[in-house]
C-alpha cells in the first residue's frame, strides 16, 4: 500500500496532526504495519481511524505492538475490520500496557464470546480506558 506508506513516513516526523481519519482505504495489513511503525515515533497523533480496512491479524498484531509504546493516541477506530477473537487477544494485551487510550472502537466485528472475554480481562487492569465500542460483535 503506497499511499500508507507515504502517510506513515509523513508521520514519523509530523509534529502537529492531531487527527488521522483512514478508515475504508483498504490499507491491509501491510498498510497497518506501515501506521504501526509510525504510531512507535509519532507523538503528536490523539485520534486513529483505521476502519474498514481489513487488517486482518497480522495488521492488529502490529497495532497493538505499536499502542505499547505510544503514549499520545487516545482514540483509536478498528471498526469492522473483521476481528475475531485472535485479534482481540492483541487488542487486550496492548490495553494492559497502553495508559493514553481513553477510547477504542471495535464495533461491527467477530469479536464472539472468547474476544468479549480477552477484552473484559484487559479492562480489569486498564487504567485509562473510558470508552468501549463493542456493538454487532456476536458476544452473545
Amino acid at each position: 500500500p503506497e499511499g500508507a506508506k507515504e502517510i506513515a513516513d509523513a508521520l514519523k516526523v509530523n509534529t502537529s496532526l492531531t487527527l488521522l481519519d483512514l478508515c475504508e482505504n483498504g490499507i491491509g495489513p501491510d498498510g497497518a504495519k506501515e501506521i504501526a511503525d509510525a504510531l512507535k515515533v509519532n507523538s503528536s497523533l490523539i485520534e486513529l481511524d483505521l476502519g474498514w480496512n481489513k487488517i486482518a491479524l497480522e495488521g492488529v498484531k502490529e497495532i497493538a505492538d505499536a499502542l505499547k509504546f505510544n503514549t499520545s493516541l487516545t482514540s483509536l477506530s478498528l471498526k469492522s475490520n473483521e476481528l475475531g477473537h485472535e485479534e482481540a487477544k492483541e487488542v487486550a494485551d496492548a490495553l494492559r500496557i497502553n495508559t493514553s487510550l481513553t477510547e477504542i472502537l471495535l464495533g461491527y466485528n467477530y469479536l464472539g464470546p472468547e474476544g468479549a472475554r480477552e477484552i473484559a480481562d484487559a479492562l480489569k487492569v486498564s487504567t485509562s480506558l473510558t470508552s468501549l465500542h463493542l456493538g454487532s460483535n456476536h458476544i452473545e
